[in-house]
């Protein structure tokens, strides 16, 4: 019986004891896909509902509401204001300048007129905004969870604005990097993130805080700051405080800023104008007003439950917050809110320990129900 032979070295390939190249996409891939599958299947289903009903869908995406206003801005800079038939003003320094000013250059630099502008500027942010959220859910649960809420983002209810020439994207996008920022100790591009989100929005106050608390929870604890933990914070607030001081400086008064959000009726209010708005309510729109605010309650709750890291646990709660105590029009909460990313940890996590097969099936659901419901709202009233 002949000796068993063995292969020679020289005939062995020296990528033979190498593993096989794996050909299932990275999770930010996916991410970053699923986000834009959300997305593109909410502008299919506007465009067909706005071309049976004969609107221009577009031009509610680009040419209506605040967008007008922040195309106004870049075209004419600050200084426009209208006066309503019941005497109320309503100046455009409600609107914070970071937006414009990316539409003024862009426009600048291409045949985009500003609102084309902002909607390219829109859109480029909500792919980028997809990416922190799920650098922050991979860090925080699990790459899969990561994914799983990039996607659950796309597919909020008022998620339709991601596609228009506002500022929720341009904000989420900064807010959710600042947030990575501090979650890997990369505290001075925090700040300076967080300084942007300051020029995007007021809600920046809810991650101003954020790094403010979790800096001094850490002094607390270790009984020093690093200067690169001192450096941050003191960036954060810059972009924030440099515009309400320009407003103020600009109208000859401190509280300046403050008086043109009142005129909006944005003014803080404790949630007084929440409560009127609840109780006059028919009893069974109440009721399930009532329901929707419980469910609000619960996912806060459920984010302390999952021991969020300090910094993104207060930045969601700050924002949720802000959204109720101010006097607006209730409809625009919702809105308010969609930065709170936060919130959807939770079934993010969930959802990410089901099959696949089990989870695609609900995600598809939420894209679609949120396409069909912001087709609805943008060719009706339109976004609040």
């Amino acid at each position: 019986m002949p000796p068993p032979t063995t292969p020679s070295p020289l005939s062995l390939s020296p990528l033979s004891s190498l593993p096989a190249p794996s050909t299932r996409p990275s999770p930010l891939l996916l991410a970053l896909g699923g986000y834009a599958a959300t997305r593109l299947l909410g502008l299919l289903v506007l465009a067909a509902a706005a071309a049976a009903s004969g609107k221009d869908g577009f031009h509610r995406l680009s040419g209506r509401w605040d967008s007008v206003w922040y195309a106004r801005i870049a075209e004419h800079g600050y200084g426009y204001q209208v006066t309503l038939p019941n005497g109320d003003v309503h100046s455009d320094l409600a609107f914070f300048p970071l937006l414009p000013a990316l539409e003024r250059a862009l426009s600048a630099v291409s045949p985009l007129d500003a609102a084309g502008a902002g909607l390219l500027v829109s859109w480029a942010a909500s792919l980028a905004a997809a990416w922190g959220i799920f650098r922050c859910g991979e860090h925080v649960v699990s790459a899969r969870a990561g994914v799983v809420l990039a996607v659950l983002w796309g597919a909020y209810p008022t998620a339709f604005v991601q596609s228009m020439a506002y500022t929720e994207t341009l904000f989420t996008a900064s807010a959710a990097w600042s947030l990575y920022a501090v979650l890997r100790g990369r505290w001075v591009l925090a700040g300076l993130l967080c300084a942007l989100a300051g020029l995007t929005r007021p809600t920046a106050a809810a991650l101003i805080a954020a790094l403010g608390i979790t800096a001094a929870v850490t002094l607390v604890r270790e009984r020093r700051l690093p200067a690169r933990t001192v450096a941050g914070v003191l960036l954060a607030p810059l972009g924030w405080l440099g515009y309400v001081t320009y407003v103020g400086v600009r109208e000859g008064r401190w509280s300046a800023y403050f008086d043109v959000q009142a005129a909006w009726g944005n003014s803080i209010d404790g949630g007084v104008a929440l409560a009127r708005f609840v109780l006059g309510l028919p009893r069974p729109a109440g009721l399930g007003l009532g329901a929707a605010l419980a469910l609000l309650a619960w996912l806060v709750a459920l984010c302390v439950r999952q021991r969020q890291p300090l910094p993104l646990l207060v930045y969601t709660v700050g924002v949720v917050l802000l959204s109720l105590v101010g006097a607006a029009y209730f409809g625009s909460r919702p809105r308010l809110m969609m930065p709170a990313f936060g919130l959807l940890l939770p079934p993010a996590a969930a959802l990410a320990r089901l099959r696949a097969r089990a989870a695609a099936p609900v995600l598809a659901g939420l894209a679609t129900a949120s396409a069909a419901y912001g087709a609805f709202t943008l060719l009706g009233s339109g976004p609040p």
